[in-house]
């Protein structure tokens, strides 16, 4: 294994040290005065008619401070400019602004779909960010990770685990979910991942397996992966640094959906005044290219983070001599046994076994077995006699696996059994 001397501790005030040579240029102050003035027209939307129980919500709701995680806050933006695309559907317009009769519904038309485009365009812009930087970092965590079946293994985990996300979420919308409710399951799924992550940093449960699988990557790397999202871990100094720029811009994108849903439902009654419509625009793009702006940033900061200590000052690749399989002798007529408690559905178990041969050529039999809590055997894969074999298949239940080397039909050779399995459980991406 390759030294540790001079590996730099990932900590916080690492983080500090590297963020400093990021600052971020301040919003505009117009984002500080449009907020401010939006949030005056929606109080005179109000006093027009009293909010009904569920725009009281959403006013309670753009009232309160922003989440304080920056993760939460980019997915908060995500979801409240989507609810603003829905707004801006010339289908979802009050009937005036679909068939204008007059001059000045003409002119808020042309204003609204200039809107539209302006936030496709910093929706679009949030997308291609998070999964750029979703790819990016779990890309980052592989390079610690076995070149061999096993990190095949976590990559086809992580990729099983995003198609059931997905479709998760597909059969949400197609039952008929709200924005809201599909932004609820999207942020459970990602807080799920940062529960995962946790477990993976303290190697508890069926992680354990997984960090054995880790030889070589530095103890300060799973301590990084441990205490990443810790209130007063490191990413505690991206959330000092980059976050109030970030907090503002969520308090305004909040206030312009409550103005438009307001506006929406008292259109009949409450006209846009010249002033107040270049008001709603000019809050409209300045919000879009200054959150615009912002994912530009941040997307260089995380792209060049030291989040990771690189592979090779980790001295991963001088370690894979280290990654030793083990060995036993299976003497004729017995068999040997290998079990795995299983502590999730859909984990991997795979395995990679040859026999070392002498001057004949010699093979034995291999198979899994399911072991039901009440002691009943469900067979996995059918015995069969190999020489060698590689392989792995998907979990459907949780519990007790057993791999079966059967050396029973033998009466005089003993058989020395090169061997190295295990479970991979669900593996999913970091978050930031």
């Amino acid at each position: 294994m390759a030294s540790m001397e001079g590996l730099v501790p990932i900590t916080r005030a690492f983080l500090a040290s590297y963020y400093d040579k990021y600052p971020f240029l301040p919003l505009s102050d117009d984002v500080s005065r449009l907020s401010s003035d939006i949030a005056s027209l929606i109080q005179l939307l109000t006093l027009q008619s009293p909010p009904s129980q569920g725009e009281n919500s959403l006013i309670d709701e753009a009232n309160r401070q922003p989440p304080h995680k920056i993760d939460e806050n980019m997915w908060r933006n995500r979801e409240q400019m989507e609810e603003i695309l829905f707004l801006l559907q010339p289908s979802r317009w009050p009937v005036q602004l679909r068939e204008p009769s007059t001059s000045e519904d003409a002119e808020l038309s042309s204003i609204l779909r200039n809107l539209k485009d302006n936030f496709d365009n910093a929706f679009t812009a949030m997308i291609s960010f998070q999964t750029q930087n979703s790819e990016h970092v779990f890309s980052t965590v592989m390079t610690y990770m076995p070149q061999d079946f096993r990190g095949t293994l976590i990559r086809q985990q992580k990729e099983r685990s995003e198609r059931n996300k997905q479709a998760e979420v597909d059969a949400l919308v197609s039952s008929g979910g709200s924005i809201r409710d599909t932004y609820a399951l999207l942020w459970k799924q990602q807080m799920e991942r940062r529960r995962q992550l946790a477990q993976l940093g303290s190697a508890t449960g069926v992680y354990k397996t997984l960090v054995k699988y880790l030889v070589g990557v530095p103890q300060v790397l799973l301590d990084f992966i441990r205490q990443i999202n810790d209130d007063d871990g490191p990413m505690e100094e991206q959330r000092e640094r980059y976050g109030p720029p970030l907090y503002s811009l969520t308090k305004m994108v909040m206030a312009i959906r409550v103005f438009l849903t307001l506006l929406w439902e008292r259109y009949d009654t409450f006209k846009l005044s010249r002033d107040q419509m270049n008001l709603l625009s000019e809050a409209s793009i300045v919000y879009t290219s200054e959150f615009e702006r912002f994912v530009t940033f941040i997307s260089d900061v995380f792209a060049n983070s030291p989040f990771f200590i690189s592979a090779d000052t980790a001295g991963i690749l001088g370690s894979r001599e280290n990654e030793e399989y083990k060995e036993i002798i299976v003497q004729a007529g017995r068999t040997y046994e290998v079990s795995l408690m299983v502590e999730s559905e859909n984990s991997y178990i795979a395995w990679d076994f040859s026999l070392i041969q002498g001057k004949i050529s010699m093979d034995i039999g291999f198979s899994v077995e399911y072991i039901s809590a009440s002691a009943e055997k469900t067979l996995i894969l059918p015995y069969r006699r190999y020489d060698a074999d590689q392989g792995n298949f998907s979990t459907l239940m949780a519990g007790n696996y057993k791999l079966v080397w059967d050396n029973s039909y033998s009466t005089f050779f003993k058989k020395t059994l090169r061997y190295k399995v295990d479970c991979i459980p669900p593996v999913v991406e970091p978050s930031n």
